[in-house]
């Protein structure tokens, strides 16, 4: 048993280095095309002030989506990405029912929540400006979110090329009238998201 722990140790030492290695932080480097998004490693965070006692976390799984880029005309780089409002969770299932019902997000009428880049501005190495168009709950408004590149390369499991955002943004609610409990349940909403995508 020892001498099997013994060989295991090096090899855990080396095989998180070898994965790491995939991924280049390189954002010049990124290789130009058309990425859909991966779903299974993509998620948006929002949180809203509960009372004014705390923040009350949620997370909104399941995107789908694309992404066109080229690292040398970042301006050109265009974004289309929706969320299922039925897969909203805040680890309490009441919640959750209350949330996808007509009293707040109304799943069954809005299912889905829509982002499309219209503008990306280039703030550093590896940040930009994503100026685009939020449509949740049929009404429509402008919206910014700040990214910062991850890193790109071979997913050493699933092949494929990817590219890895996170983002931060906020939005007001009652802009889409989505009012309930507004302002003891707080107005502004910010978000959160990890986002990875896979060239095609």
């Amino acid at each position: 048993m020892h001498t099997i722990v013994r060989a295991l140790i090096p090899l855990a030492l080396i095989v998180p280095a070898a994965v790491i290695a995939q991924a280049s932080p390189d954002a010049a480097a990124v290789k130009a095309g058309s990425y859909a998004i991966d779903p299974n490693h993509t998620l948006v965070q929002f949180s809203v002030n509960h009372f004014g006692f705390n923040d009350y976390f949620g997370t909104l799984p399941g995107a789908t989506g694309t992404m066109t880029l080229d690292p040398k005309r970042i301006a050109a780089t265009k974004i289309d990405v929706s969320l299922p409002v039925e897969r909203v969770s805040t680890t309490n299932a009441t919640l959750d029912g209350e949330l996808k019902s007509a009293d707040w997000f109304d799943a069954a009428k809005y299912p889905t929540i829509r982002f499309v880049s219209q503008r990306v501005t280039q703030t550093g190495a590896r940040t930009a400006k994503i100026s685009g168009t939020v449509t949740m709950h049929g009404v429509s408004k402008p919206m910014v979110l700040d990214a910062t590149f991850g890193g790109a390369g071979v997913n050493p499991l699933s092949k494929a090329y990817t590219a890895g955002f996170k983002a931060t943004g906020t939005l007001k609610r009652s802009d889409f009238g989505v009012t309930k409990y507004v302002p003891l349940v707080g107005d502004a909403v910010t978000l959160s998201i990890t986002a990875a995508f896979e060239q095609k």
